[in-house]
């Protein structure tokens, strides 16, 4: 997808004008290694779970990627990713093996005892809120937002780092969630969609945070057509799909506004906190609205 190797760059903040490589003084940057602070070209970046280190920093810890290739598909490893998926999949087997028949008419037990619905949850069955973000109706309606989660996720959590990408991910779930309760709290809804939008979000903001506009156009492209099969077609989760839209978006927007004013541990820390508290908030909303 283009030039993805600043997808998780560090900005420097409080200078006016851009600087010079420290390595390569003919050319130009404004993101800086986050553990000496040294301005760093793209040539001269390791990603790593803290930010963008130059190379001197990077031999100092484990040895990661680095150069035009770092946040490429294959270039990182997205074990969050991974285990999101195997365990949608999982679930859809438990679903066929409950008596489903891939279908919300025909879901059987387990869609019935853990799918999204508002009266089930305001009578105190809380974990719908998040169990129906990883069911499926249907092996399509899996296939589809399991092949977005890898392409998204091969992307974001290599550039953010696991933490991030999984709280990123779940408050874009739970978003998904209120959002559908609050437009149509009386169906029952399931499905990723609402986590996934979430991630598109989150692609689109941080990479054009960072300057990496051909994939940010790439993705925003992208949620757009989903959007207007979102409205143009029966049965979808309107709510599901704009709530996790938002709320990947929010979450996104958080770790982009702490790194660029501090890095390493402590950013990272104020970071989680925040997307903490997000999850919270947003699944007490979704109760509140439930009830």
């Amino acid at each position: 997808m283009g030039r993805s190797s600043t997808l998780a760059l560090t900005m420097e903040t409080g200078t006016q004008q851009r600087q010079t490589c420290y390595r390569h003084p003919n050319r130009e940057t404004g993101v800086s290694c986050s553990n000496c602070g040294r301005p760093i070209c793209p040539d001269c970046m390791t990603s790593t779970s803290v930010g963008m280190r130059c190379p001197e920093c990077a031999r100092q810890t484990t040895k990661v990627r680095a150069g035009a290739g770092a946040f490429s598909p294959t270039a990182g490893k997205m074990p969050a990713t991974i285990a999101l998926i195997a365990i949608n999949v999982i679930v859809f087997v438990v679903e066929l093996a409950g008596g489903g028949s891939g279908s919300l008419s025909g879901g059987g037990s387990v869609i019935h005892d853990a799918g999204l619905s508002g009266p089930d949850v305001a009578n105190g069955d809380w974990w719908r809120v998040i169990t129906g973000g990883f069911l499926h109706a249907g092996f399509l309606h899996l296939l589809l937002n399991m092949y977005v989660l890898y392409v998204a996720g091969s992307i974001l959590e290599p550039g953010i780092g696991t933490p991030r990408f999984l709280g990123i991910y779940f408050v874009s779930l739970i978003a998904g969630s209120l959002g559908a309760l609050i437009v149509d709290p009386n169906s029952l809804t399931v499905g990723a969609s609402g986590a996934i939008f979430g991630l598109m979000a989150a692609v689109v903001v941080i990479a054009r945070g960072r300057g990496v506009e051909q994939i940010a156009s790439q993705f925003g492209l992208f949620i757009v057509l989903n959007l207007v099969l979102t409205f143009s077609i029966s049965g979808i989760s309107v709510g599901g799909h704009i709530g996790g839209l938002i709320g990947g978006a929010v979450a996104a927007g958080l770790v982009l506004l702490v790194e660029r004013r501090m890095s390493g541990r402590a950013g990272f820390g104020i970071e989680l906190a925040g997307i903490v508290v997000m999850i919270a908030a947003t699944f007490a909303a979704a109760l509140a609205v439930a009830g």
